[in-house]
């Protein structure tokens, strides 16, 4: 029986247990909607070796892509805490917001007016269908907090932020933050 139900703005950090799963081993993940046909996330501490300028070659921006998930990978995703900045934007909670004006954020972008702790570009997103998390919730898949950084979550989140999370579990977390990433390293 899950004992917390997801909400849009949470956090879902992967357990240990997921190890293996290439898209989501140790993977922290905002979930940027979630209702009964389903939830959409992006993993947070996952970079890519793209830029925005790799994907987009008439901006100079520099901005690292991060992999949101393994869902529409050919796409690129945004979130920000600038609405006022990028019309159309989606409150996913706490400050943080999804999407908006494309046009925007490269005018923006060219203008240098936003920064790596405003924006984070991710190619894909994390998606199920609906009952999907459910159910991984119930094989603990994933364990669900809140973001308790608010709209400072963007720069909070780096490569080590799932072994951050880790520790701050305690108990038996404490031992796989320093595990390796395949056990068979071990």
């Amino acid at each position: 029986m899950i004992t917390i139900k997801p909400k849009k703005g949470d956090l879902l950090i992967a357990e240990p247990s997921i190890i293996g799963d290439l898209s989501f081993n140790r993977s922290v993940i905002l979930l940027a909607d979630y209702n009964s046909q389903g939830s959409i996330g992006f993993i947070l501490n996952k970079p890519l070796e793209y830029t925005l300028q790799d994907l987009i070659p008439e901006t100079q921006a520099d901005f690292k892509v991060f992999n949101g998930g393994p869902v529409e990978q050919d796409n690129l995703y945004f979130i920000h805490q600038v609405p006022e900045l990028i019309p159309d934007s989606i409150e996913i909670s706490l400050g943080v917001f999804w999407g908006g004006n494309f046009d925007a954020v490269l005018q923006l972008l060219e203008d240098n007016r936003l920064s790596n702790s405003d924006i984070r570009f991710f190619l894909g997103y994390s998606g199920w269908d609906s009952q999907q998390l459910e159910n991984e919730l119930l094989s603990n898949s994933w364990i669900i907090t809140k973001n308790i950084y608010k709209e400072e979550l963007i720069e909070k989140c780096c490569e080590s932020f799932w072994k951050e999370k880790m520790l701050e579990l305690g108990g038996n977390y404490q031992l796989w933050s320093n595990a390796p990433e395949n056990p068979s390293y071990n």
